[in-house]
């Protein structure tokens, strides 16, 4: 399991998606953005969420992710077939 803590609005409270945030193998984090993989390459986020806290318009993409990256305000993974999915703010 993961545990959170500190300011709410940059990621300190899990507490949405706690009951996903099992099986985690790795986890990104920048100022304000969380991304963990999970054991079956699925990706879990939370944040503020224009900056990459919600990837929920890229979810269905985020299959057999093996890398992420996480800046302050976008998020890329790395999924199976090699292509790269990124989110959060678009001029970053």
């Amino acid at each position: 399991s993961v545990v959170t803590w500190g300011d709410p609005l940059g990621g300190g409270d899990s507490s949405q998606v706690q009951n996903r945030l099992r099986n985690v193998r790795r986890i990104q984090a920048a100022d304000r953005v969380f991304a963990a993989i999970r054991a079956d390459g699925s990706v879990v986020t939370w944040g503020e969420q224009k900056s990459g806290g919600d990837s929920s318009e890229v979810q269905s993409q985020l299959k057999g992710v093996r890398e992420i990256q996480t800046t302050s305000y976008a998020c890329a993974a790395i999924v199976a077939d090699g292509s790269v999915v990124t989110w959060g703010l678009p001029h970053f």
